[in-house]
């Protein structure tokens, strides 16, 4: 018994004193089983823990709090930011985003500026060209015979066209310029600047931002009045009766375009009146109207095909104010004798405008993608689809001019601009004696010389951005005869300015082959695979079609595969049918609209209908 005592007393001793060890190195315990980071009993100092505090924790336990306790807590408090990897890591590619836009959105601005560039000279350079040779063609139609059926000469049948639909269209153009440029001759740019200068400075800054809402309304409404022009001269005609439809469109088109010639001349104006302010406060008012911008843009919700409206029109914005400020420094350097000295006055002003729309359209962009959660390699992808408009306008069988598809894609319309421009030129400099006409000649091969070499290296860097992008198969694809389903009773604007070209076969045959049909097979054989020419479908990309298609489907079109047997709701999984309509679409295209469809320019607070 008294062995039995002693031992469970031994034990008793044994316990406590182990108890009280504890007690007083508690972290060891803790330390052994490897959960000493996640013990919230002892205090963290920057990632140590300290044994004094731990002491000091448990003397303490009963004590009420006090100031200087939770004074000594918040200087020793630390925290580890790795709990929260992923939130850090994306906030960090957001700040990098950001630093990326300027690079990525310039980028985007040049190539735009040069397509604006392109189809501004395109008016001045080759246009002239092609009206006279669509003039010389009408004159040789003589020597054909009205009644004969085919001329021995030129081997033309006299059932076959007059022009070329292209060539209507050039005809249009130039007769549309020659009339405006006349009805220009009557507005009085001087009694204009005067009339303006003598309003105050706030009225002008309502003036001018009325302008700007203006111009936009024309810009998207007056493509589509040229266009109704162009299609309803060249559309194929049962009746010579019909053709008279083309003289209501005609002189609405003139119309239009002499109004914007003028609204633009109004903001020429008073941009002019701003530069030749003494205190310079309209040019600052105006200034500061370009970042009102960014309050009215930054807070909404923009997805990819809303961005890329807006960056269009962006290029649209920053090409036309700089035609604008060429125009204000022809007028103020006729005003002063042509003197170089004054072109130094105003080079402050020009660069301040230049450097407030490039810090606008960097600013904007940076916080828009910043909120949407929109990455900078999106305007690769938005240069890729410009570069697709001009590769496909050069092909032979394209359905469109470049120009009209630069007008269509960015709502640039470079026929008021031109005619405005040539108006200013034509007062400003004053051309006598044959050196003058000889220097105008000279400036006109000067001009054509770069429009030919602005063109090629478009050309080129246009192909290297469509093969990156992986869009060349898009190339050899033929515009549809037959509307989709879901525009069969109101046409959607992304499919308005396609190749247009009527259905059935009775029909077809009874038109001439018109350069958006597809070729026959005697001349495709004959193309090449360059780009300017439309090449030959590969039979590796397009399976024969099957035997059994509607007559209303195109011949050229690859047939759709037959669809599958339905199935129930119950059988497919959320998964598999996720990876199908994954598989269904390409990479290049967005969940809602393709960018290549986004052909206009709406100010509908850059929305698509």
């Amino acid at each position: 018994m008294a062995d039995l005592s002693g031992t469970e007393l031994s034990e008793e001793k044994e316990a406590e004193i182990e108890l009280k060890k504890r007690q007083k190195r508690p972290w060891e315990d803790l330390h052994k089983s490897g959960k000493i980071g996640l013990n919230p009993g002892l205090p963290e100092t920057l990632g140590v823990y300290d044994i004094s505090a731990v002491r000091r924790e448990q003397r303490e336990l009963s004590a009420d709090p006090s100031l200087a306790r939770f004074i000594c807590t918040e200087l020793t408090r630390g925290y580890f930011l790795e709990h929260n990897e992923a939130k850090y890591t994306e906030r960090r590619e957001r700040v990098y985003t950001c630093m990326r836009i300027p690079k990525e959105l310039e980028k985007l601005m040049i190539f735009g500026f040069f397509l604006c560039v392109d189809a501004f000279l395109y008016v001045f350079t080759l246009l002239p060209l092609r009206v006279l040779l669509a003039l010389l063609r009408l004159l040789t139609l003589p020597c054909c015979g009205f009644r004969a059926r085919t001329c021995p000469y030129c081997r033309r049948s006299s059932g076959s066209r007059l022009l070329q639909p292209a060539q209507v269209c050039d005809v249009l153009k130039g007769l549309i310029l020659v009339l405006c440029f006349s009805m220009m001759h009557y507005v009085d740019y001087s009694m204009m600047y005067h009339l303006i200068r003598g309003q105050s400075v706030i009225k002008l800054y309502i003036i001018y931002n009325m302008l700007e809402v203006a111009d936009r309304l024309f810009s998207s409404f007056g493509q589509d009045i040229l266009d109704a022009l162009y299609w309803t001269a060249t559309e194929p005609k049962e009746r010579k009766r019909d053709s008279i439809g083309v003289i209501p469109h005609f002189f609405m088109a003139v119309f239009y375009v002499f109004l914007h010639a003028i609204l633009i001349m109004v903001q020429a104006s008073t941009l002019n009146v701003a530069f030749n302010s003494h205190n310079k406060s309209l040019l600052t008012i105006m200034m500061s109207n370009n970042f009102v911008e960014i309050k009215g843009s930054v807070f909404k919700k923009f997805e990819k095909n809303n961005l890329f409206q807006m960056s269009n029109s962006d290029i649209k914005e920053r090409f036309t104010s700089y035609v604008l400020l060429l125009i204000v420094c022809l007028r103020n350097m006729e005003q002063f004798s042509w003197n170089a000295d004054h072109l130094w006055v105003l080079f402050p002003d020009v660069f301040m405008v230049v450097t407030s729309e490039v810090a606008v359209d960097i600013i904007k962009h940076a916080f828009i993608t910043k909120f949407n959660d929109i990455t900078a390699d999106v305007y690769s992808e938005y240069r890729a689809s410009l570069a697709f408009d001009l590769v496909s306008s050069r092909q032979k069988n394209a359905c469109t001019d470049y120009s009209d598809s630069v007008a269509r894609r960015m709502g640039f319309i470079p026929l008021p601009l031109a005619v405005l421009l040539i108006r200013v030129v034509m007062s400003s400099v004053k051309v006598q004696g044959a050196l003058s006409y000889t220097c105008v000649f000279l400036f006109y091969l000067g001009l054509v010389t770069l429009k030919v070499l602005n063109s090629i290296v478009l050309l080129g860097k246009s192909c290297v951005y469509v093969k990156r992008a992986n869009m060349e198969d898009k190339l050899f694809e033929r515009p549809s005869t037959t509307p989709s389903s879901s525009s069969a009773k109101s046409p959607s604007k992304a499919d308005q300015p396609r190749c247009p070209t009527p259905s059935g076969e009775s029909k077809a045959e009874q038109v001439p082959v018109t350069p958006c049909s597809p070729p026959s097979s005697s001349s495709s054989s004959s193309s090449s695979s360059s780009v300017t020419t439309q090449p030959t479908p590969r039979t590796d990309l397009f399976p024969p079609p099957p035997t059994d298609a509607s007559p209303a489907a195109p011949a050229s079109r690859p047939p759709t595969p037959p669809p599958e047997p339905e199935q129930p709701a119950a059988s497919l999984s959320k998964e598999e049918e996720g990876e199908a309509q994954a598989a269904s679409e390409p990479k290049h295209r967005t969940p809602k609209k393709d960018l290549l469809e986004i052909d206009r320019f709406t100010i509908c607070g850059n929305r698509i209908d």
